[in-house]
Formats: structure tokens, C-alpha cells, sequence
């Protein structure tokens, strides 16, 4: 069974919204377990736009399944991964000042800064996984840092879907089937939805985890989150 992470960022900004704790994050968190994520997926970005350092905190409380915290690993991200030692530790290569991961690292580029990095945090006893593109030079890439996991940026293949599926899957498939001749598990994640997922999931062998947040919580508005979280893990049925 592919794992599904709820990421609740966007339950943060509707609280953000009006203040106060309403809708309560670590409630939340709790009710998607309960209505069957695997597990919880934040990205306390440092001008707290949604998720806040106490949301962080309020959840590692509060949790039983999969705490997965994705971030730029400055020195911020750094204190909050050894203060909470969560499941999965994602680094995305984001500048403060953008609004949504949309391209994986530049390893060949990073990779001294990386590698470190990547080896602290192992230290910890936390697991790391690096959000990247779908091509060969990123995925062999990945594999020299140690780090466990990759994550697939999924953006252009929920771009190009609708258009020709076959196509827009094509580097997803090789991409995975080359992370597991390196010995590195396979997560995804950006704009997967209801009507991609069930196709991702059919295609690319090898994938571990699917981690969904915006499409997942905009169809809870109409079916609720119990349904969505229903819906979606339907979606990644008998898929291996």
C-alpha cells in the first residue's frame, strides 16, 4: 500500500485568516489520522504564513502516525528537526519568499552543502528524503548524498496530464525505476489530485509515498475531510 501524508499548511492559512485557533491544527491533525492518513505533512516556513513553530510543536505532541516536516535547511529548519526528531525530514530548496515548492534541488550544484546536511539529520534518527525532478542526473544525483528518500516533484506531470498521459508519466516511471537500482525509496508530491492520482499510482512502480495537501483539502470543502481522505486512499489501492 502507498503511504498518503495530509499536508494541512492550507488549514493553517484559513485559521491565519481570523486569528485565534479555529480550525484548532493539532485537532486536525488528529481527525486525519483518525479518518485514515498515514501521515501529517507541514512546512513551517520561517515568516509563519501558515504553519507556525507552536503548530509544529502542538502536533509532535499530539500525533500517532508519520510526522513528515518539510523546509529549507537553514539554521531554523535545523532546531526544529533535532528539537522534534519527526518520522521524515523533506528539504526542498526554497528562498524564503516563494509561495510553492515548484522545481527540485540542483544536487550537482549543492551537493557539498547537502551532504552534511543530510548526515546530521540521519544522525538524529530522523529519515531524509530530497524533493527533486524526474530525470536520471537528479536521481543518481541523490543517491551520493545518503540521502534515504527522493521526493518527485509532481508539478509538471499534473500539468501536462489532461493533454497525454502517457507522456507526462514517462519520466516519473524511469525516474523511480532508477532510484530503486540506487537503493533510495520513492515518495511524490505537487498538484496530485483526484483525477491524476489514481493514475500515478497505477504507473510508477516503487513508490512509497504520495504527500497531497491544496487538492485534497479544496475537495474536503464539498465531500469533508473524512470522505476526501477516504477518496484519495482509494486511489493508491493494490498499487505496489
Amino acid at each position: 500500500m502507498i503511504n498518503l501524508s495530509v499536508n494541512i499548511n492550507k488549514i493553517a492559512t484559513i485559521r491565519n485568516a481570523r486569528g485565534g485557533n479555529i480550525p484548532n491544527l493539532a485537532k486536525f491533525a488528529m481527525d486525519c489520522e483518525k479518518f485514515g492518513a498515514d501521515g501529517i505533512t507541514v512546512h513551517p516556513r520561517p515568516d509563519e504564513r501558515h504553519i507556525t513553530l507552536k503548530d509544529v510543536h502542538d502536533i509532535a505532541e499530539n500525533i500517532q502516525t508519520e510526522f513528515n516536516i518539510e523546509g529549507y535547511p537553514d539554521e531554523r529548519y535545523m532546531k526544529i528537526i533535532k528539537d522534534i526528531r519527526p518520522k521524515q525530514a523533506t528539504l526542498v530548496p526554497d528562498p524564503p519568499n516563494v509561495l510553492t515548492s515548484d522545481n527540485g534541488w540542483n544536487i550537482e550544484k549543492d551537493k557539498e552543502m547537502l551532504i552534511p546536511i543530510i548526515q546530521s539529520i540521519k544522525d538524529l534518527g530522523v529519515r531524509t528524503s530530497l524533493f527533486v525532478n524526474a530525470d536520471e542526473k537528479s536521481i543518481r544525483a541523490a543517491a551520493l548524498t545518503g540521502t534515504d528518500r527522493i521526493e518527485l516533484y509532481t508539478g509538471p506531470f499534473a500539468e501536462h496530464f489532461h493533454q497525454n498521459p502517457s507522456e507526462a508519466i514517462r519520466s516519473y516511471i524511469e525516474a523511480a525505476n532508477i532510484a530503486k537500482e540506487c537503493g533510495i525509496s520513492v515518495n511524490a508530491g505537487h498538484d496530485l489530485s483526484l483525477d491524476n492520482l489514481k493514475y500515478f499510482a497505477e504507473n510508477v512502480t516503487h513508490l512509497d509515498e504520495v504527500s497531497i495537501g491544496h487538492a485534497l483539502i479544496s475537495d474536503a470543502l464539498y465531500f469533508g475531510i473524512e470522505n476526501a481522505i477516504q477518496m484519495y486512499k482509494r486511489c493508491l489501492l493494490n498499487h505496489f
